[in-house]
């Protein structure tokens, strides 16, 4: 028996621990000052404690042969903040690996894979846009989250009210309470406070003025110095033109989007796969459904390569607001019955709401839902026929590979880990995780198993519109 392994143990821990401390205020000075965003393989390094930065790099673990040393990244880290850049995301991890690959000075090395955003300092947009919440529920409440927290870098989207029926006179406090508690997502990160005055919540500095309303063209937000603004309606009582064009209505607004399934001719974007649709001229967008954003991009990753001739898609998901708690009336079959103890059969308009994104898939698949007693993280069973004969090896390569290095590496998410479960994925702010060890391939048949969060990987991905209509999306390198 070794007995100086415990003590080898417990240093090299108290080394990357000190390190990983250092890493600290580089990270967020690049993050506050600079608008960059320092992440390993997708996983964001900023407002992480020092554990949480070690735990990204032995995430790489998953993708990669071998986790990502932070002996390693740290030099890398330290180049990349002496560097004067321009807001983007920088994959900590893929530098780290491509400089233990080819060597050399490391200054000079960093400095030519970040030479597109090497060009000093600037804002993409000369004033913040102002974000309004139309709902303040499950949805609302992390977009403000996501919101409120990339504000600290210096992105110029500000969520600058949420408007909701007034249910009480302690209605502000106890939306301030929910905003600050979650049972799912656990706590702020920050501090929250109200001010009674202005009717408001404050958090991190960001005044979130809760206005009361019934109607979306009742409003005059330019009476709370809002103007240009972008609402974001999470209510989902209004999914066509007419009804979703009563917010234009309103004063000081521009834009609208929809976080559920559009109807008529509003373009239904999952982001990051037909954002073509966006153009100037257009005012009201949809961000499709969680399910949608799920598994659009993988299916377009494996048509791209294998095309797809038919398939059926079934959801595992997590119980919604919409079910009851207990056996109680509802509108809709077998929604009635107790969610948190049945699963419970039902519809699910993803299959067709794929041909909206994909159009070269309409009519080729099929879809159905089962409602699990969770309350949160779904999974897809994707199961395909293929265009052409694969391997499982083959098939989890592109995936991983698309993952990794494609336009779609900020919507799906790759796993090889044997032990995951549901709650494993709460919070994943990808729009999908391909489950790889679940894959079945025979012939040119085969099931793919997605994970997602249907609540927060959903939100990334109605942030990332809002992004992308405002010119905002910041370019990831390296390339």
């Amino acid at each position: 028996m070794d007995c100086n392994k415990a003590e080898r143990y417990l240093e090299d821990w108290t080394q990357r621990i000190d390190l990983a401390e250092e890493m600290l205020p580089m990270l967020g000075s690049l993050y506050r000052k600079q608008g960059v965003n320092i992440n390993i393989y997708g996983r964001s390094l900023v407002n992480k404690t020092p554990v949480g930065i070690l735990r990204a790099h032995r995430f790489a673990r998953q993708i990669l042969d071998s986790e990502i040393s932070v002996r390693d990244s740290f030099p890398v880290l330290a180049a990349i903040s002496e560097l004067d850049l321009a807001p983007g995301k920088v994959d900590l991890g893929k530098l780290t690996t491509r400089f233990m690959e080819q060597g050399g000075d490391i200054d000079a090395f960093v400095a030519a894979q970040l030479a597109e955003l090497n060009t000093g300092r600037t804002s993409i947009l000369e004033e913040p846009r102002d974000v309004v919440l139309y709902g303040f529920g499950r949805i609302g409440r992390l977009l403000a989250r996501i919101l409120i927290e990339q504000t600290g870098g210096g992105d110029k989207l500000r969520v600058r009210a949420a408007v909701v029926r007034k249910s009480s006179s302690e209605d502000l406090i106890k939306r301030a309470s929910l905003l600050r508690r979650d049972s799912v997502h656990g706590r702020f990160q920050g501090v929250i406070k109200v001010d009674e005055e202005e009717n408001a919540i404050i958090a991190n500095g960001n005044m979130i003025r809760i206005i009361y309303a019934d109607a979306p063209d009742e409003i005059d937000y330019t009476q709370y110095g809002i103007d240009n603004a972008i609402v974001i309606d999470n209510t989902g009582k209004w999914r066509d033109r007419d009804g979703l064009s009563r917010h234009l209505q309103a004063k000081g607004v521009s834009k609208v989007i929809l976080t559920a399934p559009g109807k008529g001719d509003i373009p239904n974007i999952v982001f990051g796969v037909n954002n073509e649709l966006i153009t100037a001229d257009e005012n009201i967008f949809s961000a499709a459904s969680c399910t949608t954003n799920a598994i659009v991009p993988v299916l377009k990753a494996v048509q791209d390569k294998f095309g797809i001739v038919n398939g059926h898609v079934e959801t595992c998901h997590a119980f919604t607001n919409d079910q009851n708690l207990i056996d109680n009336y509802h509108k809709k079959p077998r929604r009635g019955r107790s969610a948190p103890l049945n699963m419970v059969l039902t519809e699910t308009g993803a299959a067709k709401a794929v041909a909206k994104a994909l159009p070269e898939l309409a009519g080729k698949l099929t879809g159905n839902a089962i409602r699990v007693p969770t309350p949160n993280v779904s999974m897809a069973i994707l199961n395909l026929t293929l265009g052409k004969e694969t391997s499982v090896e083959e098939l989890n390569t592109h995936l991983r590979d698309i993952s990794l290095n494609s336009p779609l590496q900020d919507q799906i998410d790759y796993t090889n880990s044997p032990e995951v479960v549901s709650t494993d994925f709460v919070g994943a702010r990808h729009a999908g995780v391909v489950d790889s060890l679940a894959t079945i391939v025979d012939g040119n048949r085969c099931v793919l198993y997605v994970w997602y969060d249907n609540e927060y990987g959903y939100s990334c991905q109605v942030v990332g519109l809002v992004k992308e209509i405002v010119g905002l999306n910041l370019p990831t390198l390296p390339r």
